[in-house]
């Protein structure tokens, strides 16, 4: 929803124009041309959603669980209804296929339909005659107002990993999405109005670092999910524990792919062009780091070579595009950079994505797929090493400080079952090339991948936004004779 150009805040059931004094510009990478203008609304807005939901909170929190999930099944519906307008809006402002952003939004889509069963992921555990006439239960209990904080690469899918399981389980929840994907938001926004959430219940405030930062201290919000890079990850777990929140911060990765002798390799280097080059590159479980063992260097990088100079790029909306834009100009300047910096260290550039353009988006932030023999880099660039056994590999892949994903590909159960007990990583795939978990389990990233306890999604989510409380009861005979 916009006003002359500029977005607007959702805030206590109403769109609402932001006091804001300066504005971002949200951009199509594709094209260079402006979208809209989205608010960095300043810290008072902020203090204002929490309001609005704190007042929402005691009516909301009380709502029967059976009847919470209803907004969400309407939500559903819109969702599928929508699907196409979503998708659409998202390849524009975040430069993917259109089918990857369908892909993406179905993803999210999963995650609604998980939360719609909280009557059964929110039971408690109940034990009769713990003690001699003596029941003890437990029971889940919502904390209140809750916050995400959402990246710039899956505008539509990150923000449903968190929304549904925080109102399902009673919490009133408040979106800062990116600033430079805000338009996502804003038709999920529509569809969560049209859906009939009673006013406060679902917010969102769209800003920078100042918003950021007032959810962070606000007193009154009670938890801060995250997903971006690991620096800002650090940042947001650091800020928010030490205001005395919960906090769950997915951050990046370097993503290392173990391919085998023994691995088929048609199907294994089309698995790997789509998790490399897939979104650009600019996915949490891209594939970054392949490593080959034994005989398999030689015919997986002549593929692989083979699969990246084939794969098509342009503007994802246009038909037949495997592969879009990267963010923004200053996204694509730095990887470049990158890239020249490695060919300049004497890495050996097998596949150049540099100084590309694509006929009537000459504007646009494109990279053509690149491969290098041991550079590490956020973008569609696929760095190569080997190994000469797969305890080598196993040795490369956790010798570094990231852990979101892993992969093997083989035919070996052997060597599958070693890869998946061994490495060091809280996603792993055999013969898949990006090991992303469906909505009924965890998104486990490890190490400098996250920051907390609890991941998103499925019963972590559930157990994120509630707090248990245990009640310890004895009704002796004699008390209820009285009555």
């Amino acid at each position: 929803m916009s006003q002359n150009g500029n977005l607007l805040n959702y805030v206590n059931g109403a769109w609402q124009k932001s006091s804001a004094g300066n504005y971002g510009k949200v951009l199509n990478p594709a094209t260079a041309e402006v979208l809209s203008n989205v608010p960095l609304s300043p810290g008072s807005e902020v203090d204002v959603a929490v309001q609005a939901a704190n007042k929402a909170f005691g009516e909301w929190r009380r709502m029967p669980v059976g009847d919470r999930i209803q907004f969400l099944f309407k939500f559903k519906n819109l969702l599928e209804t929508n699907l196409d307008a979503i998708a659409r809006t998202i390849t524009n402002e975040a430069g993917k296929t259109y089918n990857e952003s369908v892909g993406e939004m179905r993803r999210g889509i999963e995650n609604v339909e998980v939360a719609c069963g909280m009557p059964v992921l929110i039971q408690g555990i109940n034990n009769e005659d713990i003690a001699s006439g003596i029941d003890e239960h437990m029971f889940r209990q919502p904390l209140g107002v809750v916050a995400a904080i959402t990246p710039f690469n899956f505008p539509g899918m990150i923000p449903l990993w968190f929304l549904p399981y925080a109102v399902a389980t009673g919490n009133c929840f408040i979106l800062k999405p990116s600033e430079k994907v805000p338009m996502t938001s804003q038709k999920l926004f529509e569809l969560i109005n049209e859906a009939g959430f009673p006013a406060g219940v679902l917010q969102l405030v769209n800003g920078g670092k100042e918003t950021v930062d007032a959810l962070l201290d606000h007193p009154s919000v009670r938890a801060i999910s995250f997903v971006g890079s690991t620096p800002v990850a650090k940042y947001i777990y650091s800020r928010a524990t030490a205001n005395g929140k919960r906090a769950q911060c997915q951050g990046g990765a370097k993503n290392p792919v173990v391919i085998m002798p023994d691995a088929d390799m048609d199907t294994t280097t089309r698995i790997m062009g789509d998790s490399a080059f897939g979104c650009a590159g600019q996915r949490c479980l891209a594939a970054s780091v392949a490593i080959t063992v034994g005989e398999a260097k030689n015919s997986f990088t002549e593929a692989m070579a083979d699969v990246a100079t084939s794969r098509k790029v342009g503007y994802g909306l246009d038909s037949g595009i495997q592969m879009g834009p990267v963010i923004t100009n200053e996204s694509k300047t730095r990887i470049e950079n990158l890239i020249n910096v490695g060919a300049q260290e004497g890495a050996n550039v097998l596949v150049d994505g540099r100084n590309h353009t694509v006929g009537g988006y000459e504007d646009g932030y494109f990279i053509f797929p690149t491969i290098l023999d041991n550079v590490k880099i956020f973008g569609p660039v696929l760095s190569l090493m080997h190994a000469n056994t797969i305890d080598e590999a196993i040795a490369l892949v956790n010798n570094r400080a990231y852990g979101n994903m892993a992969c093997l590909f083989t035919s070996s159960g052997s060597a599958a079952r070693k890869f998946r007990y061994e490495a060091d990583a809280g996603n792993v795939g055999i013969n898949i090339g990006v090991a992303a978990p469906m909505a009924y389990f965890p998104f486990s990233g490890w190490n400098d991948s996250f920051f907390g306890d609890l991941h998103a999604q499925s019963r972590h989510g559930v157990e994120f936004y509630t707090q248990t409380k245990v009640v310890v009861e004895r009704w002796p005979q004699e008390w209820s004779r009285q009555f």
